[in-house]
C-alpha cells in the first residue's frame, strides 16, 4: 500500500525561540534593504552575507560539530530558512552547498571530503552548484549523457552541464554522470563526483534570464582530469543517490516563498479598498500559503526522522511552483499595472522582477512534466 501521508510534523519550543534570535539578527542586518532587494532573496548572491552567518553557526545547522555544523534539529533548520526567505536575505551564495551539496557528502562521502570540505561550507568560505541538468535533456536526468571514463588513476570527463546556477562564483560542482556506457537501464551506470571548477578543461559560458541578469551558464567539460577520490559514494549508484538528494532540493519553503514580497507589496498598495475582490484574492493566497507550509514542515519532520520522502517533495514542489506563479498573475488582476505611481513605486518594481521570473518557477527543480510523472509513478498510477 502506497504511504501518501503528511505526518504532522512535532512541535518545537526551542526552534520557535530560536526564531526570535534569527529575527533579530536579520533586522539589524538587512535594515535598509530595500523592497525589490528582498524579492530576489534566494538569488541574490552575497558572499559577505553568507559569512556572516557562518560566524554565527547559521550554515550547516544540522550538521555534527565535528564538521563544523550546530547539530540542532531539522525544524530549527526550517525556522531559519523560512525567516531568512520571508525577510528576503540574499542567500544565494551557500544555499546549495547547506540545502543539498553539504548533506549529500554527510551521507555519502569519505572522511577526506568531509573533512576538506563541511567545516569551509559552515564558516561560508565554500560554495557550491548542482552538475545535473544537460542540453536536450532539462529535468529528464535519466537522459544525462556527460561521461566520466574510468581510467587508472580517476576519470577523464566530456559534456556539458546547463543552467548552473551561479557556477561562474562556486568552488565545486557535485556533476552527475555517466561512468559506464553498458547497462540497458537508463538510471543505471551513473555515478556522481565532486568537481573542483578550477580543473583545466572546463569552460564556463553566461546565460542571461529575460531581464539580463547573470545566473545562470553553461559548464562545458573537454578532457577534464577528475582524481579518483572525487567519487562520491559507491561507482554506480548515482541514480539512488541523485534522488535522495532531490528530496533536499524540492521540499523546502523556497519552493513557495520566492514571490512572497509581491504579496506583501501587494497588500500595502490595496490599503484603503474595500471590495470583496481583493479580500477574497488574498485570503485565499494566504491560505494556500499556509497550507504548503504545513506540507513542507511535514517534509522536514520526515527528514528529521531520516526518511526519504521523494514523493512528498515532489508534491511541495509542484504546489509550490503553481502558488508562486499565481501571486504575480493576481496582483496584476487587482492593482491597475498602467496607472504606476509613485506611492506604488515598490509594488511595481517587485512585480515587474517577478513577473520576468516566474516562468522558470515551474522549471526549477525539476520541470512540472517530470515531478507529475514521479507522482505518478509514485501513486502506481504509471
Amino acid at each position: 500500500m502506497i504511504d501518501l501521508s503528511f505526518p504532522t510534523p512535532p512541535e518545537s519550543q526551542q526552534a520557535e525561540s530560536f526564531r526570535e534570535q534569527v529575527r533579530d539578527f536579520l533586522a539589524t542586518e538587512l535594515a535598509g534593504r530595500t523592497p525589490l532587494q528582498r524579492v530576489e532573496s534566494w538569488m541574490g548572491f552575497d558572499a559577505g552575507f553568507s559569512h556572516r552567518l557562518g560566524e554565527q553557526g547559521w550554515i550547516g545547522l544540522t550538521w555534527p560539530k565535528q564538521y563544523g555544523g550546530s547539530e540542532r534539529s531539522a525544524l530549527e533548520r526550517y525556522v531559519l530558512l523560512e525567516e531568512l526567505l520571508a525577510a528576503g536575505a540574499p542567500v544565494a551564495a551557500h544555499w546549495i552547498a547547506d540545502r543539498q551539496s553539504g548533506p549529500l557528502l554527510l551521507r555519502y562521502g569519505t572522511e577526506a571530503q568531509k573533512q576538506a570540505i563541511l567545516p569551509r561550507i559552515t564558516r561560508g568560505e565554500c560554495f557550491f552548484c548542482i552538475g545535473m541538468s544537460e542540453p536536450d535533456s532539462g529535468s529528464d536526468l535519466a537522459a544525462a549523457r556527460t561521461y566520466a571514463e574510468p581510467v587508472d588513476d580517476g576519470f577523464i570527463v566530456n559534456g556539458t552541464k546547463l543552467w548552473t546556477t551561479y557556477g561562474h562564483k562556486a568552488h565545486y560542482m557535485v556533476l552527475f554522470c555517466r561512468t559506464s556506457r553498458d547497462h540497458e537501464d537508463r538510471h543505471g551506470g551513473t555515478s556522481q563526483l565532486l568537481i573542483d571548477l578550477t580543473l583545466p578543461g572546463i569552460t564556463i559560458r553566461p546565460i542571461h534570464d529575460l531581464s539580463g541578469a547573470h545566473h545562470f551558464n553553461e559548464v562545458v567539460f573537454e578532457n577534464v582530469q577528475v582524481p579518483r577520490d572525487a567519487l562520491i559514494g559507491e561507482m554506480g549508484d548515482g541514480w539512488n543517490q541523485v534522488l535522495s538528494e532531490l528530496a533536499f532540493e524540492r521540499s523546502g519553503p523556497d519552493r513557495f516563498l520566492s514571490t512572497l514580497w509581491v504579496l506583501i507589496e501587494l497588500i500595502r498598495a490595496l490599503e484603503g479598498r474595500d471590495d470583496d475582490q481583493s479580500r477574497i484574492a488574498v485570503g485565499r493566497l494566504a491560505a494556500h500559503l499556509m497550507s504548503l507550509r504545513r506540507l513542507s514542515r511535514s517534509v522536514a519532520g520526515m527528514l528529521q526522522r531520516g526518511e526519504n520522502p521523494t514523493l512528498q517533495a515532489a508534491i511541495v514542489k509542484d504546489l509550490g511552483a503553481l502558488l508562486e506563479q499565481e501571486i504575480p498573475d493576481i496582483a496584476r488582476q487587482l492593482v491597475d499595472t498602467g496607472r504606476a505611481d509613485a506611492a506604488h513605486r515598490d509594488f511595481f518594481q517587485v512585480l515587474h522582477y517577478a513577473v520576468q521570473q516566474v516562468p522558470a518557477f515551474s522549471l526549477r527543480g525539476g520541470t512540472r512534466e517530470i515531478l507529475r510523472g514521479i507522482i505518478a509513478r509514485g501513486l502506481g498510477l504509471r
